[in-house]
C-alpha cells in the first residue's frame, strides 16, 4: 500500500512524566494514512503509555498529538476518532455479541435498522456470522477477540488502536488471528497502531516497526530494515536472534579471533553482531579468508530448523549459533562433536 498522506497521525515532542520518573522522552513520529505500525519493545519501555496518550486515556506532559491535521492533544477520548481493542477484550459479559458490537453505534444514536445491518456486516467480516445472540462466555478467546475487533470498527474510525490484542491467546490462535487482523486491516484500509512485545508478531504484520527502549525510540523502519540494519545494539539484540562476538578494529580491518575482515574506522574495541543465518555451512571454496573450521557442541531442535551451537579455535573463546535445517543435518550426518566448515558473510556483520 502506498500511503496517501505521510502525516495522518503525528506525535510531536511528546513527553510523559510520572512524578520524578520520565516514561517517554521527546517522541517524534509520523504515521501515514492506511499504514499498519507496531510499537515494539520490552515491558516498561513506554509503548503502552504512548498508545494511551494517542487514545486520550493518558495526557502527555508535553508535546502534541495531531490526527488528520487536527490537534487532538487535549481532547477527551470520546471526541477522538479511533476504535480500540484491549489485551483483555473488555467485552460486556451481560450483553449479547450483537449488543457488544453495536455499543458505540447505539451511543451515537444510530437508527436501529442501520445498527442491525452494520452488526451483521462486521460479524461476517471477522468470520463470525450469525453469532448475534451469543454471549461472550459462550465464545473462545480468539472469538472474543474477533468480537472486540468488530466493536472497535463499528463506527468506521479513522484510527484503530490495538493494545497487545493477542497476548492472552494460545500460540496457534495467536498466529492465526494476527494474519486475520492484517488481512482485515488491509481490506478496511484503516490506519492501525498495535502495541506488542512479540517481535515475530511485529515482523509478520507491520508496514513499519517502532522499536522502543526506556521511553525512547531506538529505530523506525520496515520489518526488513529493522532486522537487517539494526540502528543500535539494543535493536540487534531485541529483534531476532543474534550472535554477539568481541572483536577489535585495527589497521583498516576487523580482527575477530584469527579472522580478518576489511573495516574502516579508528582503532577500537568492538562488538560484532551477526545473525545465525548469516553463517553458512555448505561446501565452500578453499582459500576464502572468511572460512573457518568448527565443531558442533549442541543441537537445539526447533522443528524444521535447528539452532546449532558451535566452537572454533578461530574465534575462541567465543561461541556461535547457526541455523541449519533438519534435512541438512540428516544429509550430512551431523551430530554433537561433528566437524563443520563455516563461512561468515562479512557484508551482514554489524559492528558497534
Amino acid at each position: 500500500m502506498t500511503p496517501e498522506d505521510p502525516s495522518y497521525l503525528e506525535l510531536r515532542h511528546v513527553r510523559k512524566t510520572f512524578g520524578g520518573f520520565t516514561a517517554l522522552h521527546d517522541i517524534n513520529l509520523g504515521i501515514a494514512r492506511g499504514e499498519f505500525v507496531c510499537f515494539l519493545g520490552p515491558s516498561g519501555c513506554g509503548k503502552t503509555t504512548l498508545l494511551r496518550i494517542i487514545a486520550g486515556l493518558d495526557v502527555q506532559s508535553a508535546g502534541e498529538v495531531r490526527q488528520d491535521g487536527r490537534d487532538i492533544s487535549r481532547l477527551p477520548p470520546a471526541e477522538r476518532d479511533y476504535g480500540i481493542v484491549f489485551q483483555s477484550y473488555a467485552l460486556f459479559p451481560n450483553l449479547t455479541v450483537a449488543d457488544n458490537v453495536a455499543y458505540g453505534l447505539v451511543n451515537r444514536r444510530t437508527p436501529k435498522a442501520q445498527v442491525g445491518a452494520r452488526v451483521a456486516e462486521l460479524l461476517k467480516l471477522v468470520g463470525l456470522p450469525g453469532s448475534q445472540a451469543k454471549y461472550p462466555a459462550q465464545l473462545s478467546g480468539g472469538q472474543q477477540q474477533r468480537i472486540a475487533l468488530a466493536r472497535a470498527l463499528a463506527t468506521s474510525p479513522g484510527l484503530l488502536l490495538l493494545d497487545e490484542p493477542l497476548s492472552a491467546l494460545d500460540a496457534l490462535e495467536r498466529v492465526r488471528l494476527r494474519h486475520e487482523i492484517r488481512a482485515l486491516q488491509q481490506k478496511v484500509g484503516v490506519t492501525t497502531v498495535m502495541v506488542t512485545h512479540d517481535q515475530e508478531e511485529a515482523l509478520s504484520v507491520a508496514d513499519r516497526i517502532v522499536v522502543m527502549n526506556q521511553g525512547a525510540i531506538e529505530q523506525v523502519g520496515t520489518p526488513l530494515q529493522v532486522y537487517r540494519e539494526p540502528a543500535s545494539p539494543f535493536v540487534a539484540d531485541f529483534v531476532g536472534k543474534v550472535n554477539v562476538l568481541p572483536a577489535r578494529v585495527s589497521g583498516g580491518e576487523l580482527r575477530l579471533g584469527t579472522l580478518r575482515i576489511p573495516c574502516d574506522g579508528p582503532e577500537r574495541e568492538a562488538r560484532v553482531y551477526l545473525r545465525p543465518e548469516d553463517v553458512l555451512a555448505r561446501p565452500i571454496a578453499e582459500g576464502d579468508p572468511h572460512v573457518f573450521d568448527a565443531s558442533i557442541e549442541k543441537i537445539e531442535f526447533l522443528g524444521s530448523f535447528c539452532h546449532v551451537h558451535v566452537a572454533s579455535p578461530a574465534i575462541d573463546p567465543a561461541r556461535l549459533t547457526v541455523y541449519l535445517s533438519l534435512n541438512y543435518l540428516s544429509e550430512q550426518s551431523l551430530a554433537v562433536g561433528s566437524p563443520l566448515r563455516l563461512k561468515l558473510l562479512p557484508e551482514r556483520i554489524k559492528v558497534f
